[in-house]
């Protein structure tokens, strides 16, 4: 039973409100004035009744210990992007956080660190950090130990628009061919890499499928259909640091297929001649996935650099996928669902600059539609 009870102690006064939370446990608080103390008690009975009551003693668990619990429950996300989690909590959650109580976070402080951070990390490196704080706080907030989330609501750096590189058919061409030219092959790379003609064949692969690196590494030749030209892209690999090479669903969780260009046919029926159905299409000398990003970068920049793009990364090739078929008059979903993108909306938010280059096409082709009027 709640109640509020006067206490004398070194000759002052002070009143006490006494509760029990739902689980039976007994809460209480000190004021110097009794009313006071009854507010405060029609607050806790009221929260009570309506579900809206959060046990003060659970919020006093550090951030740091909170934090460790959160990493343990994220069993079902990406084994990468629980890497990357574990990264920003180590190098900039727990410096900052972990000694701190839950009950002590506040707003105002979580906005100070984000402009903190704003001096020395870009806009989109801030606004990942300042997530996995949010998401920490809101697992707390599920978990009954908050009443709200004080990192919502907090001024973030506003991110620039990355400025998106896109090759044309001869750039591609030109990529291609250099990437086995003996001028441009980086001598740091294995030499099983500097004579992979593997190579020229990625660049092509990359380009007019539009895949990610890790959807090509893990991509075996029975997932490949030639007579249909088109490629299954139902899983990826990716290097996590401190466990080798991790298995897993490409980034939205969706099996796809992404067309296959024509010309490429010929070269790639060659290319997987002998293999069987469970080899990878794109392998090292044993047999391994293709996962020597940095090798196959090293001779890439070369490359890159010979037809005057220099600084593209590999990841650009997607980009150019996109920018190809865009101009080859392919439909935004149709383009969505060959990126693998999880709505059609986020391809348009990304590339919707390159629809604009066609707006003449809908005012040449309703001219062309529409019938003239007959003369008065």
């Amino acid at each position: 039973m709640a109640s509020v009870k006067k206490r004398v102690r070194n000759g002052h006064v002070e009143w006490r409100a006494r509760y029990r939370t739902a689980s039976g446990a007994e809460r209480s608080k000190a004021f110097k004035r009794k009313v006071d103390a009854e507010r405060f008690l029609t607050t806790i009975e009221a929260s009570q009744l309506n579900g809206t009551y959060i046990d003060p003693s659970l919020a006093k668990i550090s951030v740091g210990e909170w934090t460790d619990r959160w990493l343990e429950g994220l069993a079902h996300i990406k084994p990468s992007t629980r890497s990357r989690y574990e990264g920003i909590v180590r190098k900039h959650v727990q410096p900052a956080w972990g000694l701190v109580r839950l009950e002590n976070v506040t707003h105002s402080d979580v906005q100070a660190w984000v402009t903190s951070l704003s001096r020395a990390l870009s806009p989109s490196s801030v606004r990942k950090v300042h997530r996995v704080l949010s998401l920490v706080l809101d697992s707390a907030v599920r978990d009954g130990r908050l009443a709200r989330n004080v990192a919502t609501g907090v001024n973030l750096p506003r991110p620039s628009k990355p400025e998106h590189r896109y090759l044309i058919h001869e750039q591609v061409d030109q990529l291609a061919e250099e990437m086995h030219r003996p001028s441009t092959i980086s001598k740091h790379a294995p030499m099983s890499e500097r004579v992979n003609p593997t190579n020229r064949l990625i660049v092509y692969f990359l380009a007019y499928t539009g895949v990610r690196w890790g959807e090509m590494a893990a991509l075996r030749v029975g997932r490949l259909d030639l007579d249909r030209r088109r490629a299954a892209i139902v899983e990826s690999v990716t290097p996590v640091h401190g466990k080798g090479l991790v298995w897993g669903t490409p980034k939205t969780h969706q099996r796809r297929e992404v067309p296959i260009a024509r010309f490429l046919i010929p070269e790639l029926e060659a290319h997987i001649k002998g293999k069987a159905p469970d080899d990878f299409v794109f392998s090292g000398s044993r047999g391994a996935p293709v996962m020597r990003v940095s090798a196959f970068r090293a001779s890439f920049e070369a490359a890159a650099r010979a037809i005057g793009v220099p600084g593209l990364h590999p990841h650009e090739l997607r980009h150019t996928a996109a920018s190809l078929a865009i101009a080859a008059g392919a439909d935004p979903k149709v383009i969505q669902k060959m990126l693998g993108h999880a709505s059609a909306s986020m391809t348009m938010d990304t590339y919707s600059h390159l629809f604009e280059d066609r707006l003449d096409e809908v005012s040449d082709a309703m001219d062309k539609a529409r019938k003239p009027r007959p003369p008065a």
